[in-house]
């Protein structure tokens, strides 16, 4: 009986410790820290900047930022307002409206797949993310009303440190109640990189679901890869290959927008301007630098005219001479690079007071 009793006890005792590892394990997986979100079909892992690593609270807190009106100078105008989750991350314009009811000079890109971007803007102006997301801060023509950046910028980081709410999760983030510019920046940015976009028809028909396009998609597929030469600028994952390429837009008036040359100062960098993302291209018109093309099928057009002739008109902008049966193949083709990983991104409700 004393035997029975004492294996009882022992496996009694066992029982006990085996529960008080699964809770140690249950809870030390609850409290380990979350990593990224994992990139949907058909892209590659993120690379972090090592300056500016991933946590979900700095993506929160930069979610706060970027639909925050306040980071304009009259409480107006947010990131969001020119980058509408609602709009595939565009806002549908030809050219973008600013503080004041401004009109600039270009079409707001998508922030869609910035995360796999090198230089930012159309001209290539940003070295990074984490730049690009604290320029409109300080233009006169999109948020701020004061013309020096230096000041606008202090102006805006002076104006979060006067909301508590901020104040604490900028300390939770960075470990400083004292926050700059550049930790506005960070954030933001941490928030756009994760603003993503695969799965999508085309990526699961190259995983190996062939019934993944229609049979106009596959032969628009082709014609893109091959007589249309789009691929030859649009390659890759992300379909850019993140040159800069002067296409002749614009180019014919009698002012144009010189695009990366006003940066570089090179002769050939004139009308060049960055090569975009075809993800979600069907959701983010107007399109060209200038909004001037109201639809996928007049930017095809464009191409197969041979686009507007002008001396440093890239080379491959050549005639094409296409069918109108190839133009709607594709036109398809590009709807079927429409994907998923963005549309759940809302607005918050409430922002830290």
């Amino acid at each position: 009986m004393r035997f029975r009793t004492s294996g009882l006890m022992v496996a009694v005792f066992i029982l006990g410790l085996l529960a008080n590892a699964s809770a140690a394990q249950k809870a030390q997986k609850k409290n380990k820290p979350k990593g990224p979100p994992k990139p949907p079909l058909g892209l590659p892992a993120i690379e972090w900047p090592k300056d500016n690593p991933y946590s979900p609270a700095k993506a929160q807190l930069g979610r706060l930022l970027y639909f925050d009106t306040r980071l304009s100078s009259d409480d107006t105008v947010s990131c969001a307002t020119c980058h509408d989750p609602s709009m595939a991350f565009t806002d549908n314009a030809p050219v973008s409206t600013g503080i004041g009811g401004q009109k600039g000079g270009r079409s707001a890109p998508t922030v869609i797949n910035r995360a796999y971007s090198t230089l930012q803007f159309w001209d290539g102006r940003a070295a990074s993310l984490e730049e690009q997301a604290i320029g409109p801060i300080a233009n006169p023509v999109e948020m701020t009303n004061i013309k020096d950046p230096d000041k606008a910028h202090a102006a805006i980081v002076a104006k979060l440190k006067k909301i508590p709410g901020y104040v604490r999760r900028f300390k939770r983030v960075f470990g400083t109640a004292d926050f700059t510019i550049e930790h506005v920046g960070k954030a933001i940015a941490t928030f756009e990189r994760t603003v993503l976009s695969g799965n999508s028809p085309y990526d699961r028909y190259k995983a190996g679901d062939k019934s993944a396009l229609t049979a106009a998609q596959i032969r628009g597929l082709k014609l893109f890869e091959g007589k249309a030469k789009c691929a030859e600028c649009h390659s890759g994952f992300n379909f850019t290959d993140e040159s800069f390429v002067n296409i002749g837009i614009g180019m014919d008036k009698p002012n144009p927008d010189l695009g990366r040359y006003v940066v570089t100062k090179e002769e050939e960098d004139k009308g060049a301007f960055k090569v975009p993302t075809l993800r979600e291209i069907e959701h983010t018109a107007p399109y060209m630098h200038d909004g001037s093309l109201k639809t996928l099928e007049e930017v095809i057009d464009y191409y197969d005219r041979g686009g507007n002739k002008n001396p440093h008109l890239d080379e491959r902008i050549t005639p094409l001479n296409l069918t109108e049966q190839e133009k709607k193949d594709l036109v398809e083709f590009m709807k079927a690079l429409s994907g998923e990983g963005w549309q759940h991104i809302k607005a918050p409700k409430k922002f830290p007071k």
